[in-house]
């Protein structure tokens, strides 16, 4: 399956196509910061449970606790994530590229803590041992294309998990995720 090319406006941070669903939970990146690491993330909710509008809700602060019993612990949390790829290849974006998502929490990066400073986050719907969906897989590469080819700090960043820059804490996106055919699909669409 062949995607049409992901646009990203650099100035205002949108993706193009993108169903925009405003997230408060976001700030302006330290002065002088730009984004050079992507990090990946999986997300379901309920856990295990795919389809909704539970991610949207937490994203906006607007879950309600009683509607699951998982969700009394997650409701009062200020979270979000640049960007969600869905099980079907929909992408939705929280936050513009240019701002600060709280998605990373405690971080660390090589030498340099609190990766929310200088990451972008790209949540995938799935689970630690769910496989994800081929066209997660595509959107994700060509998502990632796109980021390089809108900003310079981003040509060359690394892709790393959740659990590569907070292991103490998080799994996610999991051993489900396929490390070698999202650079396969990177492959690809570098040379189409």
């Amino acid at each position: 399956m062949s995607l049409p090319p992901i646009v990203i406006d650099p100035d205002t941070g949108l993706v193009a196509g993108a169903r925009q669903t405003p997230s408060p939970n976001c700030d302006e990146r330290p002065p002088g910061v730009l984004p050079d690491l992507i990090v990946v993330h999986g997300i379901s909710l309920p856990a295990g449970t795919f389809g909704g509008g539970w991610i949207d809700a937490l994203f906006t602060n607007a879950l309600e606790p009683a509607a699951h019993p998982s969700f009394a612990g997650l409701a009062a949390l200020k979270v979000s994530a640049h960007l969600l790829v869905r099980r079907d290849g929909e992408l939705v974006q929280y936050v513009p590229l240019t701002r600060r998502a709280w998605h990373a929490g405690v971080s660390r990066h090589g030498a340099r803590e609190a990766c929310n400073d200088f990451s972008i986050g790209i949540e995938l719907e799935g689970a630690d041992d769910v496989p994800y969906e081929p066209v997660q897989y595509q959107v994700l590469a060509a998502l990632i294309a796109a980021l390089r080819r809108a900003y310079a700090s981003l040509r060359l960043a690394p892709v790393v998990g959740h659990s590569d820059i907070a292991p103490e804490r998080k799994t996610d996106p999991g051993q489900a995720f396929d490390w070698g055919r999202l650079a396969l699909e990177i492959e690809r669409v570098r040379v189409a």
